[in-house]
């Protein structure tokens, strides 16, 4: 083996393998789209009252996670996730699973953003923080779902556990990532190289960008890095700043692209190319093509929070609710009152229906129970205060285009 075929070799099982990591001097057109990011992402759900958007967030984790699986090539519908979501099944094997992978996205979501709202998310590019995401999801699967089989291999995995022995090494695609030996090597340059904790917040939607990309090149888990990384960039866009609560999904983005579906695996395919001569940075990768991704994810970031502005506007939000009842066969018009206070205040007691109803107490307590019936309003307790919910069967009319795909 001659010099130069050694260095090579050298470099490729090498954490420099991922650099550039970073970009050093971002383009202008980064710059703008991150400003117009960081400015949107503020104000969604601002207007909001914080009891009605944490529920508007529970809609939000059965959006990210059907994206999330319809990019695994896994078409569960939202209604199967809410099911699942409640702890009812399917009887058919293969349904039942996707179920069950559903509700542990949304159930790892929810641990992240409870995480973030009482100041206890760690560095989201942590080591210890990304085998913790992979067990959370992978924990209580069925022994099925964590059997790796194909191209010579099959063993079962055990979650949480990086790629450490031959048989876990594995060729995504053209792609070659680092032997399963160098893989706790390359997570522990990620881990220092993708901290967020002393970036600007610029910085920080860059980093998390790049880090998408470099964290797939890594694959640093048998199975399930797709979706890890797709949960540990929601939880970095949340750290950084930009996560408005939960009030939007990345995976969404990823999934439909801003012009085709196809963009997502095309964009990871150009991040991976080798560095292009003198003029493409001084990485192992092209840093032109990093630049590229990164513009991209950002892109995608603000058109997925543009999105949902427009959805969760409080005056369209508002509109929409009452058109629902208008056009429900069940619901009588004075639930519209019921849903627009539910909405403004977040919640209110029980006793109070008639006065928000303008109706004779039995009258009104009918119309109560109606709208609970309809799923509308519910809570905690029997007979605790009622808030505003947003079950799957009413996204037609409040939440047109959130799931065009079914």
């Amino acid at each position: 083996m001659n010099t130069q075929t050694s260095a090579k070799m050298t470099n490729f099982e090498t954490p420099y393998r991922i650099e550039p990591t970073r970009l050093e001097k971002p383009s202008e057109e980064i710059a703008n789209v991150i400003a117009e990011l960081t400015a949107t992402s503020a104000t969604l759900g601002r207007t909001l009252n914080p009891e009605t958007a944490a529920n508007l967030a529970d809609l939000v984790r059965i959006m990210n996670t059907y994206y999330s699986n319809l990019i695994e090539g896994h078409n569960t519908r939202p209604r199967d996730i809410e099911r699942a979501l409640e702890g009812k099944l399917n009887n058919d094997k293969e349904r039942r699973n996707l179920q069950l992978e559903a509700a542990a996205h949304a159930r790892v979501q929810r641990q992240v953003d409870s995480m973030m709202a009482e100041g206890r998310l760690p560095e989201p590019a942590s080591v210890d923080f990304i085998r913790w995401l992979h067990r959370e999801f992978y924990k209580d699967l069925p022994p099925e779902m964590l059997r790796v089989h194909g191209a010579g291999r099959d063993f079962t995995m055990v979650p949480g556990e990086l790629r450490s022995c031959p048989e876990h090494d594995v060729i995504v695609g053209r792609h070659i990532p680092p032997s399963s030996d160098r893989v706790a090597d390359f997570m522990a340059y990620f881990e220092d190289h993708y901290r967020l904790a002393d970036l600007g917040m610029a910085s920080c939607v860059m980093a998390l960008s790049a880090a998408h990309h470099r964290f797939n090149f890594i694959h640093p888990f048998p199975d399930g890095n797709g979706r890890v990384s797709r949960l540990m960039s929601h939880a970095m866009a949340l750290k950084s700043g930009i996560g408005a609560h939960g009030l939007w999904s990345i995976s969404r983005g990823l999934a439909r692209g801003l012009t085709s579906r196809g963009e997502y695996k095309q964009m990871m395919d150009l991040a991976d190319m080798p560095r292009q001569g003198d003029l493409d940075g001084r990485g192992n990768l092209s840093e032109r093509a990093l630049s590229d991704f990164v513009l991209w994810f950002v892109r995608i970031c603000l058109d997925q929070v543009t999105f949902m502005s427009g959805l969760f506007a409080f005056e369209v939000l508002q509109k929409r609710l009452r058109a629902y009842v208008e056009r429900s066969e069940t619901l009588k018009p004075e639930s519209a009152r019921l849903l627009e206070e539910a909405f403004i205040r977040g919640k209110f007691d029980r006793g109070e229906a008639a006065r928000i109803t303008r109706l004779p107490e039995r009258s009104a307590r009918r119309i109560v129970n109606d709208v609970i019936a309809a799923g509308l309003l519910a809570s905690e307790t029997p007979k605790g205060p009622l808030s505003l919910r947003f079950p799957v069967d009413t996204l037609e009319t409040i939440f047109p285009r959130l799931f065009p795909e079914t």
